[in-house]
């Protein structure tokens, strides 16, 4: 199999440019919070990023998210509203298909594990597996976890206070489960899926997790059950060769990623494997050490790459429903808009730690940014004050060379030359909050540049003209650059600053950093409003009115 782990990795080298990424698919056994969202909007960015860089590859390259529909949990789930499975199914996955929708994320295939193709493939992937000797059947037995939807070793177990049996890792019950299953010879793989995590030094990244599954790898992998009894847990896909029983659901939800790539059919092999797939920290060794094993059996190649991200807490404390604090994007978007939430998630999240939401941080974050920093300069730029004639001025050579000699000018300049190639190292190291510190230092020089040239004092003297248009030209050029750079992060918004530049939409991609380029004729601006984003003022709280006292008229 090394030879096979070798073959692969040189074949899947061959096409540079497409790009393939996934986000993992959700389980509906509740509504999307704010963490589902963190990954999707990630994988956006990459999406974006990608598109922006290799135009000539957008129409071919895939994004898939979705839904995860079976097991155990997703019945309870159903049982416990009263409505069938399916209908469960659908209305949990409608409201993460609309939030996604509603936060621009621009996946490419929406998959569900109820879908037609999905059971089909997962039903080929079963059958390779048998081909290569890697299934047999055998009475398991063992604690099983049904919130996580898996097996747990005597390792994996604790005790919680009321001296209940409990995963180590999530805190979640188990159930001691005795039952004939099929399992899969994990142990056979073991070398192979080491070899591939070596391969590539980010393979698995950030590093801190790629040295989590080194540890796992360290002792020997035990087998693993990837079928349950239908009697048991009947919303499933049948095993092919025996209906009596279901496919365990971390093997059926995996093969997903197969099923966008259009397997089992022919010229799927010409997608895979994927690029880059984002996952959330708690589901690393089911990506990192299953999915590869799974896949070297089938004869297919594993992933590229993994990006593994840590959670968000809420206030500092993790978000639970028993602590109330879970947070609803939806609700929150109505106080901080859609492109307001991306923002702040792509700004403040780092993948190898927790990130920490609080209203506090976002409302400050989004006006001293959004609102202050980028929309105040559009604004003033495109002004009627300023900006009479509503254009985007030409900037005259020597006008340009004057105001170069001012040092702000240099700074400004000099940032916004270097900002293109440090944009492209951190988008393609994932770390989107550098991406965003970059652009906002540039923004922050060229707000000092347009208060130290003070434009508003040129404004009633014609002889200064040429210099008004300089200033708001060079201004203009920033923010065309700016707008560009952060389509993956904000994407409606830096559509409407770069629609009210009037820049050309064949304009817009990555190669059109490459160099300074002001207006060479006078263009108009679009008629629409400049504003980005308005501040934010926190709801007032309804103050309890004291009934006013009557005035006493004294008596002289």
């Amino acid at each position: 199999m090394w030879k096979n782990v070798q073959q692969f990795r040189w074949f899947s080298s061959k096409s540079s440019n497409f790009s393939f990424v996934t986000t993992p698919i959700f389980y509906v056994n509740a509504a999307p919070h704010i963490g589902h969202l963190y990954s999707a909007v990630i994988t956006d960015a990459i999406h974006r990023f990608n598109n922006l860089v290799h135009p000539a590859a957008q129409n071919s390259s895939i994004f898939s998210t979705g839904t995860d529909e079976h097991g155990t949990k997703i019945q309870q789930a159903a049982a416990s509203h009263s409505v069938p499975v399916d209908t469960y199914c659908h209305q949990i996955s409608e409201q993460y298909r609309t939030l996604f929708h509603k936060f621009n994320i621009s996946h490419t295939r929406y998959i569900r594990t109820t879908d037609p193709d999905h059971t089909q493939a997962v039903q080929c992937f079963w059958k390779a597996l048998e081909r290569s000797g890697s299934i047999y059947s055998a009475q398991y037995a063992g604690w099983y976890c049904i919130p996580d939807e898996t097996f747990l070793t005597d390792s994996q177990l604790k005790e919680n206070d009321r001296g209940v049996k409990v995963s180590a890792e999530s805190g979640h019950p188990v159930e001691w489960t005795e039952e004939n299953n099929f399992m899969f010879r994990l142990d056979k793989y073991q070398d192979d899926v080491l070899y591939w995590i070596k391969g590539c030094e980010d393979r698995i990244v950030p590093i801190k997790f790629r040295k989590i599954l080194l540890d796992f790898l360290q002792e020997k992998l035990p087998d693993i059950s990837i079928s349950r009894p239908k009697s048991r847990v009947s919303w499933g896909i049948d095993v092919p060769s025996d209906p009596t029983q279901t496919v365990y659901v971390w093997l059926d939800a995996l093969v997903n990623y197969l099923t966008v790539s259009g397997y089992p059919q022919a010229g799927f092999a010409q997608k895979w494997p994927p690029t880059v797939q984002v996952l959330g920290k708690d589901i690393l060794k089911f990506h990192g050490i299953y999915w590869p094993a799974f896949l070297i059996a089938a004869g297919l190649e594993p992933p590229r790459q993994l990006l593994v991200h840590s959670h968000w807490t809420v206030n500092g404390e993790k978000m639970s429903k028993s602590k109330g604090n879970v947070v609803d994007p939806n609700e929150r978007a109505s106080l901080y808009t859609h492109e307001g939430i991306r923002y702040f998630l792509l700004r403040e999240g780092v993948a190898h730690s927790d990130g920490n939401y609080s209203d506090t941080k976002i409302m400050r974050i989004l006006n001293a940014e959004l609102a202050d920093t980028l929309g105040n300069l559009l604004s003033r730029c495109c002004g009627k004050v300023l900006n009479p004639e509503a254009v985007v001025p030409v900037v005259q050579p020597d006008m340009f060379s004057a105001l170069n000699t001012m040092d702000v000018t240099k700074n400004m300049l000099g940032l916004l030359k270097d900002l293109p190639e440090k944009c492209m190292s951190h988008y393609r190291q994932y770390n989107f909050y550098l991406v965003v510190d970059s652009v906002i230092q540039v923004l922050h020089a060229t707000n000092n540049f347009f208060e130290t040239t003070a434009p508003w004092k040129l404004k009633k003297s014609p002889e200064e003209k040429q210099r008004l248009q300089a200033i708001l030209g060079i201004t203009m050029e920033v923010l065309r650059q700016a707008g560009i750079i952060l389509q993956p992060i904000v994407p409606g918004m830096s559509e409407k600053l770069l629609d009210k530049l009037s820049v050309d939409r064949s304009r817009r991609q990555w190669r059109d950093l490459t160099t300074v380029q002001f207006a060479e004729v006078e263009r108009p601006l679009a008629d629409m409003d400049a504003v980005l984003f308005r501040r934010i003022v926190p709801p007032k709280e309804e103050a309890v009115k004291e009934p006013k006292a009557k005035k006493v008229k004294r008596k002289n």
